[in-house]
């Protein structure tokens, strides 16, 4: 399933990634540090949403409580919850 986030208080302004199952999958950042996220991206790639939320939340950014790593967390952790919910309902889900 494919979601769609907007980070809040860092660079990138827009992440988009799938979720097959619980299996992290073609991650992609708009702005911010494009060397450091497409690395981000291809080191998640394959994961678990477990892996991968936790290996990322918390981690901040300069003098910012957040990052971009710190915000794909919070996504995946949404985007889990929003799959739950449509497949005990026979949905889809998508957050843009």
């Amino acid at each position: 399933m494919k979601y769609s986030f907007s980070p809040q208080g860092v660079c990138s302004t827009r992440l988009e990634f799938e979720l097959d199952g619980d299996i992290v999958r073609n991650v992609k950042f708009k702005g911010g540090c494009n060397g450091n996220l497409k690395a981000l991206a291809a080191l998640t790639e394959g994961m678990t949403v477990d892996q991968v939320k936790d290996r990322l939340l918390g981690i901040t950014c300069g003098l910012k409580n957040t990052s971009c790593s710190d915000q794909f967390a919070h996504a995946l952790i949404e985007a889990s919850k929003q799959q739950a919910n449509a497949q005990g309902q026979g949905q889809t889900a998508r957050k843009d």
